[in-house]
């Protein structure tokens, strides 16, 4: 089938969401930073939106155990998954731009890698790498908004998920106790559950809407 225009997207876009509100939309630019169970999930409802830049960064390959709770498919096992993720948004908004860093990131680089980015969202597996981004982002970049992710593993009510706001510049999704290493792990349907939060809350921000 041949590509539909960007005309032709934005046009349905607007219909959707309202001219004023897919402008903003449309200007922003927010980087994912990994792109697992979360982060795969949160890149494609941010894209189709119609978010205008995605900046994605991850350093691992797809592999056969993220394909329970991870937007890839068995043609991708073993690609980059920043580059695996950049094939999926091209074929759900191909208009969105996406740069990618296929990096880890670290207190090192982390001021320089997400310079040009607004929002910020986290999207880490473990705690140690979460607790490195949230206090360098709040710290490096103080014109930044991080949005991250704590607390989504096992099979408790989804309505025990929920987003609060930390401080002004920092939103924290999930219920903030189940942990994927305290018994039963990651389940599709709950780590959606934690990432729709995420890119929603992005959302409200690029709109103007500073509370959860």
């Amino acid at each position: 089938m041949e590509r539909p225009s960007r005309e032709a997207v934005y046009s349905v876009l607007e219909a959707r969401h309202g001219a004023a509100l897919q402008k903003k939309f449309s200007a922003a630019r927010v980087a994912v930073c990994g792109l697992g169970g979360l982060g795969s999930n949160v890149a494609i409802a941010l894209a189709r939106a119609g978010v205008g830049t995605l900046h994605l960064i991850d350093f691992d390959r797809v592999d056969l155990s993220n394909l329970n709770r991870q937007q890839y498919a068995v043609c991708h096992l073993g690609q980059p998954k920043t580059e695996a993720m950049k094939a999926i948004l091209a074929q759900i908004a191909p208009y969105c731009t996406v740069i990618t860093d296929n990096v880890r990131v670290t207190e090192e680089n982390l001021s320089q890698l997400l310079a040009e980015d607004t929002i910020i969202c986290e999207a880490f597996d473990r705690a140690e790498a979460k607790a490195m981004l949230a206090s360098g982002v709040l710290e490096a970049l103080p014109k930044a908004y991080l949005v991250a992710g704590s607390g989504m593993a096992g099979l408790s009510s989804a309505n025990s998920i929920h987003t609060r706001r930390v401080s002004r510049r920092f939103y924290l999704c999930g219920d903030g106790v189940s942990e994927a290493d305290g018994g039963l792990g990651l389940v599709s349907a709950r780590v959606l559950t934690c990432a729709a939060h995420q890119a929603t809350m992005i959302l409200r921000l690029i709109a103007g809407e500073e509370t959860p």
